[in-house]
């Protein structure tokens, strides 16, 4: 069996001008250097996010805007986690989960409210 690698083309051979993504990357490389971890760092500790909890409260249950701050914090500890910084991540990630356990309770105790207090109202003019 015949394996040929394939030939990549640079620009200086086909003739044709550089495109724009390759002038940049190129230009990110002179001014940034080489990049010392390309790959996402792999650990053993994983830090939660919880994105998606805090969109939920934000769609949901966004009583003083607490569910869309922890969207906000959950935002930024994905960011964090992606960069390598999980100690920064794992703050992010603290500060969105007590942001969205007072959510989720306010969002609970105004909506049972919500039912309750139109419910007696009623039975009081009733």
């Amino acid at each position: 069996m015949n394996h040929t690698v394939p030939t990549f083309f640079t620009p200086a051979s086909t003739n044709r001008p550089p495109n724009y993504e390759m002038l940049k990357e190129e230009h990110e490389v002179d001014v940034l250097g080489v990049p010392h971890n390309p790959a996402p760092p792999t650990s053993t500790t994983s830090v939660p996010d919880r994105v998606i909890w805090s969109l939920f409260n934000t769609l949901f249950m966004n009583f003083s805007c607490l569910g869309f701050i922890a969207f906000a914090y959950s935002v930024k500890s994905r960011d964090r986690k992606m960069v390598g910084d999980l100690t920064g991540a794992q703050a992010y990630a603290s500060t969105a989960k007590y942001l969205n356990i007072w959510a989720l309770i306010l969002g609970i105790i105004m909506t049972i409210l919500l039912i309750i207090i139109p419910i007696l109202i009623l039975q009081v003019y009733q």
